[in-house]
């Protein structure tokens, strides 16, 4: 991960990436995950994303993990929240209500940490990542979360050698030589949402695919 990258991109309000509400795929296969009031969801990178406190108000409690310190402070004081905080080893702790922020390298978080954690949500997390960096990544999910977490996957599919990312285009050949020996993956919605897209018209891309699938960890 090139923090000096996402650094001055929140630096300079340079977020093109960040939604400016929920993302309809979480209100659609949120129930997929089957969850309990109550449930821990840990969000990786999650920027200052509306989803993390549409997570809360359904009744879940969330992790979120945001390298950036603007976004995770700029995320309380857009929703009106008041968070204490601490340092707890490598991160900077931002708690609120049911909402924790993790200040600090994703690579940090431990197994102790996300012992209790019931689901995994990412939208933004692999696809922000290059290739290398996403077999480091989910090596260290299944290192850290526990068996029968369940999770929600996003992802963008289009022909990589037409743009560069971030966004990096993540085929469904490679979710499940990601995840497959260590998770259960269903494929939950394929959309071409290329039309409209202009981001990504721009570059003359032929197709772009926004994939939803739900993991659950063996």
């Amino acid at each position: 991960m090139d923090e000096a990258f996402w650094q001055t991109r929140w630096a300079r309000d340079q977020i093109g990436f960040h939604l400016d509400q929920v993302n309809p795929y979480l209100q659609r296969h949120c129930s997929a995950l089957d969850l309990q009031p109550g449930a821990r969801v840990l969000v990786p990178l999650c920027g200052k994303s509306m989803d993390l406190a549409w997570l809360a108000g359904q009744g879940y409690r969330v992790l979120g993990v945001e390298l950036a310190q603007k976004a995770v402070e700029d995320f309380f004081a857009e929703h009106g929240l008041s968070a204490e905080v601490s340092q707890e080893g490598a991160f900077k702790v931002y708690r609120g209500g049911t909402m924790e922020l993790y200040c600090g390298d994703f690579f940090a978080l431990t197994a102790e940490q996300l012992g209790d954690c019931q689901a995994l949500y990412d939208r933004a997390a692999l696809i922000a990542l290059p290739v290398e960096m996403r077999k480091r990544y989910a090596a260290h999910l299944q290192a850290i979360l526990p068996s029968a977490c369940r999770g929600l996957l996003i992802t963008l599919d289009y022909q990589q050698s037409q743009m560069n990312g971030p966004p990096f285009a993540v085929t469904d050949g490679e979710v499940h030589e990601l995840f497959g020996a260590g998770w259960q993956i269903e494929t939950l919605e394929r959309l071409d949402v290329l039309q409209g897209n202009w981001k990504f018209i721009k570059h003359n891309l032929q197709a772009l695919d926004e994939v939803v699938y739900r993991l659950v960890k063996r």
